[in-house]
């Protein structure tokens, strides 16, 4: 990695709230463009999706020296967080930051630890410390989901005993977000007065980490488990489903940004190299039926756009951000899958390379297994990425389910 780095987030933008909900009109389109090119020159300096083949075989987790770069040195991880934690920016910033993390695969714990687990410790205001830390790059991590991989605050698989006045926690976490690389862990626990939110850590006594292998190669998660956990309260009087609901509907355009750059992304790279390919000495592109397959692939993406654009400029009302982002999560999610998934077809044998982790991706390769293509591509990344995504935070139908519930239909 270069050692040269852009100038930080804090000077691309003055904007500075006390929360993630700023108004998109607060920032200009200058700002966001510079801060769009910070983003997008380290991540090349980084090598792009080569950071992903960086990481260890079959063990997803964190780029630690692109995520230096980006989090501390640039200020990413403080995108969102209160002013008085150190916090810059708002939706509108972090939207741009994560299309562009989403078009290069960047594994980076933007999502899981500062939108997630950020807003959450937010919300609480409770936790200024732990805040101050993040905002500064440690990594933390937000163990809320059901079973299922969805929010459901009547399935919050920890429970909370109260032993001499201080919390204890026991159950067991699944799909934690770069759980494995975390420092902090925010967990939600279910007790008498209903689901409160608790700080500990991954090495408090009784708290077991197991990282669990991801179709995703370029984002880990975690099962963790606790047993007898004594933890740090941040709310009370099960306070905590609110507060970890408006956080989510961040995390959901969030996740549905960089879904829009990962499909984006895949786009440009179909278009290129139907573009430069010949077959039966005419441009690939030049075929009827695959201009009607990159027509649909841009529509698909521009459809995406416009769903997180709309996203974004309901920021300041909870109630018309809650329901734009079921939208832009329901929309992005299965566009990103079917642009993913046309960007494989459309390459050809190209489009079907791992070499090291053949078994995984082949299974749906079948034969074409044995036609021996090279490392070198990126599709299959993509293709990757978009069926991690797909069921990430709940996949479209269950936002459509939860749309449906918000319109009162």
């Amino acid at each position: 990695m270069t050692s040269t780095v852009p100038r930080p987030v804090r000077e691309a933008t003055e904007v500075s709230t006390t929360s993630a909900v700023s108004a998109a009109s607060e920032v200009s389109d200058a700002d966001l463009n510079d801060l769009r090119e910070t983003v997008r020159v380290v991540c090349a300096d980084a090598g792009g999706t080569a950071a992903v083949r960086r990481l260890p075989e079959h063990s997803p987790g964190i780029d630690a020296g692109l995520w230096d770069t980006l989090g501390r040195q640039v200020g990413l991880a403080a995108l969102g967080l209160p002013e008085a934690a150190g916090g810059i920016g708002g939706l509108a910033e972090i939207a741009v930051v994560c299309e562009e993390l989403g078009r290069t695969l960047a594994p980076v714990p933007l999502l899981s630890s500062t939108v997630l687990a950020g807003q959450v410790l937010a919300n609480c205001g409770t936790a200024d410390e732990a805040l101050a830390d993040l905002a500064e790059g440690a990594v933390h991590a937000l163990a809320v989901a059901a079973p299922d991989g969805t929010w459901r605050p009547d399935s919050v698989p920890v429970a909370v005993t109260w032993q001499g006045g201080a919390p204890v926690l026991d159950g067991t976490a699944p799909f934690v977000l770069d759980g494995a690389d975390a420092e902090g862990l925010v967990v939600a626990a279910v007790g008498a007065d209903g689901v409160d939110l608790f700080l500990t850590g991954p090495g408090e006594p009784g708290v077991t980490v197991r990282r669990v292998p991801t179709l995703d190669l370029s984002r880990g998660q975690a099962v963790i488990s606790f047993s007898g956990v004594r933890a740090r309260a941040l709310t009370a009087g099960g306070e905590g489903a609110d507060l970890v609901s408006r956080a989510l509907d961040l995390g959901l355009v969030a996740l549905a940004a960089e879904q829009l750059g990962g499909a984006q992304a895949a786009l440009d790279m179909t278009v290129a190299h139907v573009r430069d390919r010949t077959q039966f000495g005419r441009s690939l592109g030049s075929f009827q039926a695959v201009k009607h397959t990159c027509a649909e692939m841009l529509l698909q993406v521009e459809a995406a756009r416009s769903a997180v654009v709309r996203a974004v400029r309901a920021a300041e009302s909870p109630e018309a951000l809650a329901e734009a982002a079921a939208v832009a999560q329901a929309w992005c999610g299965e566009a990103f899958v079917f642009v993913a998934g046309e960007c494989v077809q459309l390459h050809g044998g190209m489009g079907f390379t791992w070499e090291h982790d053949a078994h995984l991706y082949f299974r749906r390769a079948q034969s074409d297994a044995v036609l021996g293509f090279t490392w070198e591509h990126d599709a299959h990344l993509y293709f990757r990425r978009a069926q991690s995504d797909a069921v990430l935070l709940g996949g479209g139908a269950h936002h459509r389910e939860r749309l449906a519930g918000l319109l009162g239909w």
